[in-house]
C-alpha cells in the first residue's frame, strides 16, 4: 500500500520514466513477499504442520494452509500478473490519465486480497485466543483495517477530489464502499471500537505518507507542463472516516442485541451518512475557499503538473455551490446506498467472527 502511494505520488509529480521505478518495484515487492511466505505456510503445514496446524488449514489440491494463505497466494498470482499487462497499456496509450485503468483494477484486485487474507489468516488466530494474546491480535486487525479502507479510499480517489465534495456523486460512491469496510471490522475485530480503530490506522498511514513524500525532490520528466512541481505531489489531505466509524460503533454497542438485523442495518447505514457528512461537508470547505489550508499541513495545492490554469481555478470553488440544508435531499440515494452497504457488512462481519482456519 505504501508502494500504490508512492508510485500515484511518482505519477503526480514525474510523470511515467520507467516500469523499474522504486515505488513500482515495492509494489510488486509487497505481493511477492506476502506470495512466497504464504506458499512456505502451505509447504511446511502439508508436509511437517503439527496436528494442530493441520486441523487449522483448508485443503487445496492436495495441500494444507489457513484460508488466508491460499487468498494471499491467488492475490500474490493477480498482482504479478497485471505487472506485464500494465506496462504494455503505457506502451500502447500512454501516460495514465486515470487510477481506474484495467491494469489498476487488476492490480487492485491483488492487493485486496491480499489485505483480506491477511485479515482472515490473523482473524482466525484471535478467534482462536484468549485474554491478552486476542487483544494483541485485534489491534494488529485494526490496522490490517486500516489497510483495507485505505485501498478503497485511494482506488476511488477521482471521485472524491475535495471541490466534489459537496455533491452527491462523492457521497454515493463513499456510501458504496465505505459502510461495508467499517461495519464488516466492527463486527468481526474484537475491540471495544474496532471501526473507529481502524479509520484512525488509515488516516495516520495516509497522512504520514502525504507529509513525508512531500519534502522529497521532484521534476517532471514528460509534458506537457502547466505547473511548476519542485517536490512529490502527493494525494490530498484523508477523508475523516473516523467520525462515522465511530457513529457506526456506538450504533453497535448500544442496539445490536435489541434490534433485528434489517434495522440495525438502517442504522449503522443512516449513522454513517449523518456522520460523515457533518464532518466532510464543511472540512471539504475549509480546504477549497480557506487559504489557511494551502499549506504542506492540509495540502490544499496539491496540483499535478498538468494542471492547466483553468483548473487551479476551478479547484477553489464547488460547482454548483449550495448550502448543507438545500443539498439535504439529495443525499436519498447515498442513504439507501449506505443501508445495503451497511447490511452486505454485518452479514460478512458475522461470518468473519466465526473462521477458525
Amino acid at each position: 500500500m505504501v508502494g500504490v502511494y508512492w508510485d500515484i505520488s511518482w505519477h503526480m509529480s514525474i510523470g511515467r520514466d520507467s516500469f523499474w521505478t522504486p515505488a513500482h518495484l515495492l509494489i510488486q515487492a509487497g505481493g511477492l513477499i506476502a506470495g512466497l511466505s504464504s506458499g512456505y505456510v502451505a509447504l511446511t503445514t502439508t508436509f511437517r504442520g503439527t496436528p494442530e496446524q493441520q486441523n487449522a488449514a483448508v485443503s487445496f489440491w492436495g495441500f494444507r494452509a489457513p484460508l488466508g494463505s491460499w487468498i494471499c497466494i491467488w492475490g500474490c498470482g493477480a498482482m504479478l500478473t497485471s505487472a506485464p499487462f500494465d506496462n504494455w497499456w503505457h506502451n500502447a496509450y500512454g501516460l495514465d490519465v486515470q487510477i481506474i485503468s484495467p491494469p489498476h483494477t487488476l492490480l487492485a484486485i491483488g492487493i485486496y486480497s491480499i489485505v483480506i487474507g491477511a485479515f482472515l489468516l490473523t482473524v482466525a488466530h484471535q478467534n482462536r485466543a484468549e485474554g491478552a494474546e486476542q487483544r494483541r491480535l485485534a489491534i494488529l486487525l485494526a490496522g490490517i483495517g486500516g489497510l483495507f479502507i485505505m485501498n478503497f479510499a485511494i482506488f476511488l480517489t477521482e471521485y472524491s477530489e475535495r471541490m466534489m465534495q459537496h455533491g452527491a456523486p462523492f457521497y454515493d460512491v463513499a456510501a458504496l464502499a465505505f459502510p461495508f469496510a467499517l461495519v464488516s471490522i466492527s463486527r468481526a475485530v474484537k475491540l471495544k471500537w474496532p471501526a473507529t480503530a481502524a479509520a484512525a490506522a488509515y488516516m495516520m498511514i495516509m497522512l504520514v505518507l502525504m507529509w513525508l513524500l512531500q519534502l522529497l525532490p521532484a521534476t517532471p520528466k514528460l509534458g506537457p507542463i502547466y505547473h511548476h512541481v519542485t517536490n512529490m505531489v502527493t494525494l490530498a489531505f484523508p477523508l475523516w472516516l473516523i467520525a462515522p466509524a465511530f457513529a457506526i460503533d456506538l450504533v453497535r454497542h448500544r442496539f445490536e442485541e435489541r434490534v433485528a438485523f434489517p434495522v440495525l442495518a438502517v442504522m449503522c447505514g443512516v449513522a454513517f451518512i449523518a456522520a460523515f457528512v457533518a464532518v466532510q461537508w464543511p472540512f471539504a470547505r475549509f480546504l477549497v475557499e480557506n487559504p489557511a489550508s494551502r499549506n504542506w499541513f492540509f495540502n490544499a495545492e496539491n496540483y499535478v503538473y498538468w494542471a492547466s490554469p483553468g483548473y487551479v481555478e476551478r479547484s477553489h470553488r464547488f460547482a454548483p455551490d449550495i448550502s448543507l440544508v438545500a443539498f439535504l435531499p439529495q443525499l436519498w440515494k447515498a442513504t439507501l446506498l449506505a443501508i445495503v452497504s451497511s447490511a452486505l457488512g454485518l452479514n460478512r462481519g458475522k461470518w468473519i467472527s466465526r473462521v477458525q482456519r
